[in-house]
C-alpha cells in the first residue's frame, strides 16, 4: 500500500532542508507519495519575531513566492522552487533572499514577475491555512519540518547530515513505527551540531 505523505517546509529552515533530502531518499526506496506543502516560520513566530533570523515580513518572502507560483502554475511548482531556493540558501550559503527568488524562478522556468508576490499578502490566507493544517495533525507546539503519514503527523525528524541509501529507508520504517502508536509524543536529545550539508 502506498503511504500518503504530507511534507511541510519553509525554504528558510536548514533543518527542513536536511529532512527533505532524507525524504527524497525514502521516495526512491519505499512506496510513498509525497505532497509538498508550506509551513511558514513567519506565521509560526509572528507573536515572537525575535525567534527567527529574519524579521516577520522578510521571513514571508520565499513562502509567498512559492505559493504564488503554485497557484498560477500548479502544485508541482512548490517542490521545484523549494529545491532551487533551498540549494542556494543552505548548501550554497546565499543570504540575499531577493537574489534567491530571482535566480530560483529563472532556474525552474517561471515568470520573473512572480517575485513581486514577496511583498503581497494575497496568498497569506493560503499560507496560514497550510500552516494550521500542519498544526492540526501534529499539535500546536511544532516547527519545521512537519510530516504527516496517512493523516498521522509529527514534527521532525531532524537530522545532520541527512541519512542516505538504505539507512534512510530504515529510519523511515522506524519513524512510522513510532508514529503509529497513538500515545507516542516525543523523542528528543540535545542538538550539539549545526546542519551538515553533504
Amino acid at each position: 500500500m502506498t503511504d500518503k505523505v504530507d511534507f511541510w517546509f519553509d525554504p528558510l529552515c536548514p533543518w527542513a532542508w536536511m529532512t527533505s533530502r532524507w525524504m527524497e531518499e525514502v521516495e526512491s526506496r519505499r512506496d510513498v507519495e509525497v505532497t509538498w506543502r508550506i509551513i511558514s516560520l513567519g506565521i509560526l513566530n509572528e507573536e515572537n519575531p525575535d525567534n527567527h533570523h529574519h524579521g516577520h515580513e522578510e521571513s514571508m518572502w520565499l513562502v509567498r513566492v512559492v505559493e504564488a507560483a503554485a497557484d498560477a502554475h500548479g502544485d508541482e511548482q512548490r517542490k521545484k522552487l523549494y529545491d532551487a531556493m533551498g540549494t542556494r540558501r543552505h548548501p550554497g550559503g546565499m543570504e540575499d533572499l531577493e537574489q534567491i527568488i530571482t535566480e530560483s524562478l529563472a532556474e525552474v522556468g517561471l515568470p520573473a514577475e512572480l517575485a513581486a508576490a514577496k511583498d503581497s499578502a494575497e496568498f497569506d490566507g493560503a499560507l496560514r491555512a497550510s500552516t494550521e493544517a500542519a498544526r492540526a495533525v501534529a499539535g500546536q507546539d511544532i516547527g519545521t519540518p512537519c510530516i504527516a503519514v496517512n493523516g498521522t503527523g509529527f514534527f521532525g525528524p531532524v537530522f545532520t547530515p541527512a541519512p542516505k541509501g538504505e539507512e534512510a529507508a530504515k529510519i523511515w520504517d522506524g519513524s512510522l513505527a513510532l508514529a503509529s502508536y497513538p500515545g507516542f509524543y516525543e523523542l528528543k536529545r540535545g542538538r550539539e551540531q549545526g546542519p551538515v550539508f553533504s
